[in-house]
């Protein structure tokens, strides 16, 4: 039987499997069957809660005597948005001036076909490791990331397992292959300020009073002043307002209320309640301003909504994990890799929990764009680099 040493021929394969989620589209199939050859056990659990769709998840486990390198990813990809609009057909997988175009070819099915065409190659040319490898796969990372990786550990951990390490296969790249390594990740913090005011007419401000006004107070305070400047291992903590909003259609009228929401990403200066308290604290003394309400002599009347739990920043320190990646991207490549903590959240915040995660992939130049896709000479490189981690971590 061919085992699946091709990594372009793999990512073909799950390119064409249209799992925009939380549809699994025939990947995770695909996958089970490319796994099996390499004498893997694939179990493919289905996670639920109210208010959120189901989705299917696949875990597969090759058995050996010694430590237990997990690989971790995800095979549902974002919507295609105007298909008119890319070169090829999204989920066609077609191959142009030594690229493949597709929804997923990047983030991050190329990472996974890589992956199994590096296992695949290791078993054939070694027999396989001198330990375990397992691959947790979701279909929710890129939805609300409620059925997927988290229940999946919870559910692979109550069986019995325990990893040494994990690679995520996220594309990690800037660049060029080689550039960067994920060692830990900010934090992420969302939340939605409400105030109240009194509906009037334009004209009549006296009579009414301006929600809008107290809001940018409110949100002024939160920007101002910075929250740190960064730390040896992370960038600033940075607030973002993402939406400001009255919902009124009327040019004339004053509205009842305005409504702000803001994401922070934050470093390893605070965690998640240091924050939440800092914010609060800082809401709480901006009311009583009248920076944008002269001659109101009540506090500013707001309310404050935290978004869905918390991601929290974590710092990977295991030394023979990052330097055993290290090395292998830089034999592979020629390139020594930055050790990063930048760019957004993973599915690593989980799994940090676990066991020490890095992660590592292809550049993600294109990923979420119309035309996604990757050079064929670098799902190549990607393979060797992760076959010689996997020779490296084991050995």
């Amino acid at each position: 039987m061919m085992l699946p040493t091709d990594p372009t021929e793999n990512l073909a394969t799950l390119i064409r499997c249209p799992s925009v989620t939380p549809a699994e589209g025939g990947a995770l199939t695909a996958l089970e069957a490319m796994l099996k050859p390499l004498g893997f056990t694939v179990e493919r659990p289905t996670f639920s809660e109210d208010g959120t769709p189901d989705i299917e998840n696949l875990y597969a486990r090759r058995s050996g005597n010694g430590p237990h390198l997990m690989f971790a990813g995800h095979t549902d990809v974002v919507p295609v948005g105007d298909e008119a609009a890319w070169t090829h057909p999204p989920f066609s997988a077609a191959i142009a001036n030594g690229e493949m175009y597709g929804r997923g070819a990047v983030d991050m099915k190329g990472g996974i076909a890589c992956f199994v065409a590096a296992v695949a190659r290791h078993i054939e040319a070694k027999g396989g490791p001198k330990g375990s490898i397992s691959l947790l796969i979701t279909g929710d990372e890129e939805g609300p990331a409620v059925n997927g990786t988290v229940k999946l550990l919870e559910w692979a951990a109550a069986r019995g397992e325990k990893w040494g390490a994990s690679l995520v296969g996220e594309p990690t790249n800037p660049d060029a292959l080689g550039d960067m390594i994920k060692i830990g990740r900010r934090g992420s913090l969302s939340g939605q300020i409400t105030v109240n005011g009194r509906q009037g007419h334009a004209a009549y401000p006296h009579l009414a009073d301006n929600p809008v006004r107290g809001l940018m107070t409110l949100v002024d305070a939160l920007l101002n002043p910075a929250f740190d400047k960064g730390t040896k291992d992370f960038q600033p903590t940075n607030l973002e307002v993402t939406t400001f909003d009255v919902g009124n259609t009327a040019t004339n009228v004053i509205a009842a209320k305005a409504t702000a929401a803001f994401n922070i990403r934050f470093n390893d200066s605070w965690t998640a309640e240091t924050l939440q308290a800092e914010i609060h604290n800082r809401l709480d003394k901006a009311s009583g301003r009248k920076k944008y309400r002269k001659g109101r002599k009540e506090p500013i009347e707001y309310e404050l909504i935290w978004r869905e739990g918390p991601s929290h920043v974590f710092l990977t320190r295991d030394d023979k994990l990052i330097e055993a990646l290290s090395g292998s991207v830089k034999t592979v490549t020629g390139r020594t890799p930055k050790l990063s903590t930048t760019g957004g959240t993973s599915d690593a915040r989980f799994i940090k929990d676990y066991c020490p995660v890095v992660e590592f992939g292809l550049v993600g130049k294109t990923m979420h764009m119309v035309d996604e896709r990757v050079p064929l000479a670098e799902l190549e490189t990607l393979t060797q680099v992760y076959q010689r981690f996997i020779e490296d971590w084991f050995g």
